[in-house]
């Protein structure tokens, strides 16, 4: 009986497995009409000016810095930036704690607020070594002295501004050198 049952199956399984054989034919078409829109989160561009400290320092300077950007292009710039001023009453500073008292209030006599500051309260400004009357003294022919040569250079200056025939007649030979120069 088992026997039986074997073969049976035997001849089941080969008439199905000769006949397995599976055809397909397909023809197909696609079409496709729209649009894509894509969008990218992206951070902005940008232009990062440099940071330029000087607190909590003993320098005279200060710091400038700047930045400029577009969609395309981003610039950036710093720089320090000298303080005269600073500069000028740490100089006095110092030379006043080394005992140089008079060159310290030199120095500051270097702003004309200070100078005339000085002047105005008796006390004129250091002038060539000399303090007090004799620098006031020295200080005063200096004014008369740059006077005269102010006075001296506004004749020249006066000639050209009485006389307009003369300001016409240089007008012409400039301009005519300068054609001459041009050819």
């Amino acid at each position: 009986m088992k026997l039986l049952l074997i073969l049976l199956t035997l001849l089941i399984g080969s008439t199905v497995y000769a006949d397995d054989t599976i055809y397909t034919d397909s023809n197909s078409t696609i079409t496709s009409d729209g649009s894509m829109d894509t969008t990218i989160n992206s951070p902005p561009p940008s232009a990062i000016s440099p940071q330029i400290s000087a607190s909590n320092s003993d320098l005279c300077t200060v710091g400038v810095a700047g930045a400029v950007q577009t969609q395309i292009l981003g610039i950036s710039a710093g720089r320090t930036v000298r303080d005269m001023n600073c500069e000028k009453l740490k100089n006095a500073k110092t030379m006043y704690d080394m005992g140089m008292k008079v060159a310290a209030v030199s120095v500051m006599c270097q702003d004309e607020r200070v100078f005339d500051a000085m002047m105005n309260a008796g006390t004129p400004c250091p002038k060539d070594g000399l303090v007090g009357d004799q620098a006031r003294l020295a200080w005063d022919m200096e004014a008369v002295k740059d006077e005269i040569e102010r006075d001296q250079n506004n004749v020249i200056n006066r000639m050209f501004d009485e006389n307009s025939e003369t300001k016409i007649g240089l007008g012409v030979i400039f301009s005519t050198l300068a054609f001459l120069l041009l050819l």
